[in-house]
């Protein structure tokens, strides 16, 4: 009983620190995107260049969907309630879908303005300032995209992941800017400006698109292939010789944190404190080992004869027929909603 409640009790703490850190790593990228996005608009005020404006109409899609971000993350740190049973985990779905959204519509809107600037173009000037602008701009966002990965990885925070492809993103975007921006000043052809911004408003709304994908795929509970490999890695390892099989595993994230259900099968004749004892077993390993917030449940099975020729279960009393194999735990059977004899 002491370990279970120290248990909860590092749960709360984990939460409580991962909050925390979640919260302050988004406040100071939102600091520095708008400085960012100060040098982007100075940088077209002196040269202007619509791709220069793209990339800076980008950076404030970057700094609302940042504040988006910061208020998603406080409310899925929320403790559960009647209304929320899982938690509030999902709104991070919702977060990175608005991010995605926003992306799009900011991607349509460069391709139209730059579609209306070749018909109309206008002169650039002072291309040199906007170059060394654009590069200070770019690497200060490959600093923080980098930085955000690490920490939501770190973290288990899909937000912040997010955010930092973004900015990752964004930072490969300035590099094409730039190079782009280097040949009009060697070649005097001014249409690229507008022909390089519909490059860039075109990458701009396939990473929207990946962004609305993601976020669709979450709220529809698609199935997450790294997380199951991570769960049939884990009870691998750990497989017990009573542990005769396990089927029918789901799991859901609700942001940061993990919903697993499944069904194991128990000796048949085992009572009920011995199979209650096995499947808490379980709950544990999983909180311990998993790199994320974990709610568990399971469903226990009898074993059946037909059970036996996999089963390693020693001096097993009501054994039928000797064990002659033994079936290695997959995502392929361990998703299956049937016991492991069924092919």
């Amino acid at each position: 009983m002491y370990h279970v409640l120290n248990l909860l009790k590092n749960e709360d703490i984990y939460r409580m620190i991962a909050k925390k850190d979640r919260l302050s790593a988004i406040i100071w990228v939102l600091i520095a995107g708008v400085f960012i996005t100060l040098l982007k608009f100075y940088a077209y005020y002196l040269t202007h260049s619509n791709a220069i404006l793209t990339d800076a109409l980008e950076n404030i899609i970057n700094i609302i969907a940042g504040s988006f971000a910061f208020y998603s993350i406080y409310l899925s740190s929320l403790p559960k309630d009647l209304n929320h049973p899982y938690g509030h985990g999902k709104v991070e779905f919702f977060a990175v879908g608005f991010e995605g959204s926003l992306i799009l519509i900011a991607g349509i809107t460069i391709i139209y303005k730059s579609i209306i600037a070749i018909m109309h173009p206008n002169s650039i000037s002072h291309l040199a300032d906007g170059i060394w602008i654009t590069t200070t701009a770019g690497l200060a966002n490959y600093l923080l995209g980098t930085y955000l990965i690490k920490k939501g990885k770190k973290l288990n925070s899909m937000v912040l992941t997010a955010d930092g492809k973004h900015l990752m993103s964004d930072a490969y975007t300035s590099l094409g800017l730039i190079v782009g921006l280097i040949i009009i000043k060697l070649t005097g052809y001014i249409l690229l400006d507008s022909i390089l911004s519909i490059l860039l408003g075109g990458l701009i709304l396939h990473n929207g698109y990946q962004l609305l994908r993601h976020s669709v795929a979450g709220l529809m509970d698609e199935i997450d292939p790294k997380v199951v490999d991570q769960i049939v890695k884990i009870l691998g390892e750990a497989r017990k010789d009573t542990w005769v099989d396990v089927h029918n595993l789901r799991a859901q994230k609700y942001g940061a944190d993990l919903h697993i259900d499944c069904h194991l099968t128990l000796p048949h004749y085992w009572h009920l404190n011995q199979m209650h004892d096995e499947v808490h077993g379980i709950e544990l390993l999983m909180k311990e080992q998993a790199a994320t917030q974990v709610e568990l449940f399971i469903h226990v099975d009898p074993c059946l004869p037909q059970c036996c020729f996999y089963c390693a279960v020693p001096n097993c009393k009501a054994r039928q027929t000797e064990q002659n194999s033994t079936i290695p735990w997959t995502k392929k059977n361990i998703m299956k909603n049937t016991k492991h004899f069924v092919d």
